[in-house]
Parts: C-alpha cells; structure tokens; sequence
C-alpha cells in the first residue's frame, strides 16, 4: 500500500478569471497531519476543497488513494460513495454544513445516505454525541447553536462515519477562546488515531501542536515546507506571506525600533506532553 494519500502535480484551479491554485505541487503522507498556512486568498480552502473532490484541477493531476481524481469519475455513485466515506471535510462556517431540523437528524444524515442499518445509526450517534459532549442538545436544531457548539457538531457530523482523512478549514476562527481550546485538544488528540488530518489555518499559535508537516502557500502556490519548528523559526517566509507583520514601538530616546509580531505563544506541560 502506498504511503501517499494525496499528490498533487502542478494543478491549478480558477473561479471564473481568478487564478486561486496556481500549477502547485505536493505530497501528503498517509498518517500525517499537515497545516496549511497562508493568508486570506493564498489557496488554502480551495486545496481543501480540490482534496474533498468537491472542485475539480482545471489542468495538473491529483491522486487520492492513488486514483485520479475526476468528476467523469465521481458521477458513479459507488464511487462517489467510497471516496465521501474514506475523505471528510469540516468547513469554516459551520453554517454551511449543517442543514437538518435537529443535532441528532444531523449526526446521522451521513450515515443514513451511506445505507448504514438503523440500529447501528442509532448506536453510532449517540457514541459520537456523547464523545463531543453534544449528547445534552441532540433534540436542539442546529441553527440555534453557538459557534462553538455548531463546530463540534460538524465535526461530530464527519467523524461518525470514521473516515481516513479529515480536512479542517480553519477550525478554530471566530470561537470563543473554550471553544478554541476544545478543538486544539481534539486535533492533538488526533496524532495517536493514525488518521490523516489537513489543517488549513493563519493561527501560527496552534501549528506545533496540531500538525508534523507545514506547507505555506502564497498566491496559490507552495511557498515553503518543512516542519513546524523550521517555518515558524522562518522570519523572513513569515513576513513575505503576511503571516506575521511588523510591530513598532518607541524607545525614550525617541528611537523607533522594529520586530516581527506574531503573536506565538509555547505551552509548557509538566508531564512533557504537547
């Protein structure tokens, strides 16, 4: 079997006249997870959505699972079916995703259009209700939610059908900082799953503990790769990318100095865990 899930060669894709990916190039390893980072508009969500095979490349090859991906091809539903089980996608306006009358209807849609028996529907859901400690607003419609509530649900949503991989597309934007750190834990938690996780994300805090791989994009193209620790140590990719911006200050001389501002901050634990 082979080690790659996705790869990627020279594939560009375009909305309308908008070039949003531009001839890129990459490889993502079965088991990893990997963050990308960019600015607004640097291709992030629409490579998500190119590996979800909900857009198509415009011209460039992209593998999944060493097939090529192709919309001739997922208009068989077989097809379309094992690819929407093996691959799931959390977007990051849960409101986008969530569309039945209640969290439990929700849950199960996946499941139901997957030809799941209803007593195992019925068993799965409350497990992954209870796993995300949604189980109290099953009954709730989902448009009622709060931001953090509706994001647990999407994930909930994707995760009942225990796909290989899972897509997030900036997963912790616009959440209270609780909320934030659920989601945090729940991707550290990720790494001893052995499921491949893609991260797309502008929150330099969060990449060392979510992710073993970084790809930076820019312009819809791959800028820069490497390891967390290498990228974020990279000053000079970070400003060029707009992922860091410059901070002035004046000294009482009168002198005006400049730094990078990231605001970055490192978590020490006492048990050494990430």
């Amino acid at each position: 079997m082979s080690d790659c899930i996705f790869e990627l060669t020279d594939v560009s894709f375009a909305y309308q006249n908008q070039l949003a990916l531009d001839a890129l190039s990459m490889q993502i390893r079965r088991g990893c997870r990997v963050a990308l980072l960019g600015a607004n508009g640097s291709g992030k969500s629409t490579l998500l959505r190119l590996l979800d095979a909900l857009y198509f490349p415009a011209c460039g090859e992209l593998k999944a699972f060493g097939n090529v991906l192709c919309e001739a091809g997922f208009a068989n539903d077989k097809v379309n079916f094992a690819f929407r089980q093996r691959v799931g996608l959390v977007f990051q306006n849960p409101d986008v995703q969530l569309f039945n009358p209640t969290v439990f209807d929700e849950v199960a849609f996946g499941p139901l259009q997957m030809g799941w028996p209803k007593e195992k529907i019925w068993q799965s859901v409350e497990n992954i209700l209870a796993r995300f400690a949604i189980s109290h607003l099953k009954d709730r419609a989902p448009h009622r939610l709060s931001g953090g509530e509706k994001k647990r649900v999407a994930l909930a949503s994707v995760l009942i059908l225990e796909p290989e991989v899972l897509l997030l597309d900036e997963p912790t934007s616009g959440l209270d900082p609780e909320s934030q750190g659920e989601v945090i834990r729940f991707l550290i938690e990720s790494r001893v799953t052995g499921r491949t996780v893609v991260t797309a994300t502008h929150d330099l805090d969060i990449v060392e503990d979510i992710a073993d791989h970084v790809f930076v994009l820019a312009n819809g193209k791959v800028v820069g790769a490497g390891t967390p620790t290498d990228i974020l140590a990279d000053e000079n990719l970070l400003r060029a990318t707009h992922l860091v911006h410059a901070h002035w200050h004046v000294h009482n001389d009168g002198k005006v100095h400049e730094h990078p501002h990231a605001h970055r901050h490192r978590h020490d634990h006492h048990d050494g865990s990430a």
